[in-house]
């Protein structure tokens, strides 16, 4: 990723990232594409076919469990709750903390989250889907075509939202703010590429450190379009939630394989606190 940082009124702004996060994991994982998992099976082989329905509840399950789902989801509530929706979004367009312009938020926004949907189709291809080309052709064909019906889910059910809460914007553009498709797409983005990472064998500080690199810019997609004016706060929000929860769910659901790790760890929230799961597979 190029990163462009430029000293403005005494404070340091960096105006645009592009490209670091998919090259990094291209020279990471490059080699990687052909074999098997270590189970011997193909990223993609079974993915809607054979079809099981048991897996629907528990991917969305799943999904709905996802830090990158609730989280957002339970900031928006509170940044509504406390009526603080337009006082972030005067105070993000006035001061531009970021990005240093709303120009140069608007901007990087439209860049970024087209970046993260790149990589979730980049990193598709780097997954383990088999040695024999016709194979993996076929693997990946069934594989990027869940990918696409999550984004175009995705993108679908976020102009329906738009339709239905016909919230206007803080530039006074009408009736499409709510919910980001920026963010949306971008959260859609990073959930396509972090769950492909977790089928790419390669070093397990590696895999953390680019998943957490692409949560930081899909943030950073969010906020961008909220220092550029065109959302509120809980616009974005809920457009995080919305594009992490559809595609996870979808991928979870259809693609019919499991990832390499054996170590799996999440927690659950409950009305009288709450659950920690581990399990370990051998």
């Amino acid at each position: 990723m190029s990163w462009s940082i430029i000293r403005e009124q005494g404070s340091w702004r960096f105006s645009q990232i592009i490209l670091i996060v998919p090259l990094v994991i291209v020279l990471t994982v490059a080699g990687t594409g052909c074999g098997t998992m270590r189970s011997g099976r193909a990223w993609g082989e079974n993915a809607a076919n054979p079809f099981a329905w048991e897996r629907i509840p528990q991917a969305a399950k799943n999904a709905a469990l996802d830090p990158l789902t609730w989280v957002p989801l339970l900031g928006a509530g509170v940044v509504a709750a406390g009526g603080w929706d337009h006082d972030i979004s005067d105070w993000a367009t006035e001061h531009t903390p970021v990005f240093g312009s709303k120009d140069r938020a608007e901007d990087y926004s439209d860049i970024a989250h087209y970046v993260l949907l790149g990589e979730g189709v980049g990193t598709a291809l780097l997954t383990p889907s088999g040695g024999d080309s016709g194979d993996w052709a076929r693997a990946k064909g069934k594989g990027l075509l869940v990918e696409g019906v999550a984004i175009g889910v995705t993108y679908g059910t976020t102009v329906g939202l738009k339709i239905a809460t016909g919230r206007d914007r803080p530039d006074h553009v009408e009736d499409d703010a709510m919910p980001s498709g920026h963010a949306a797409l971008a959260f859609s983005g990073s959930a396509l590429a972090n769950r492909n990472l977790d089928y790419i064998d390669m070093n397990s500080c590696a895999r953390t450190g680019l998943k957490v690199a692409n949560v930081a810019v899909a943030t950073s997609v969010a906020w961008a379009r909220v220092e550029s004016k065109k959302h509120f706060p809980t616009d974005v929000l809920v457009g995080a939630a919305l594009g992490n929860f559809t595609t996870r769910f979808i991928y979870d659901a259809f693609i019919g394989t499991k990832p390499d790790d054996s170590f799996t760890f999440y927690v659950e929230p409950g009305v009288s606190g709450g659950k920690i799961f581990l399990s370990w597979m051998f």
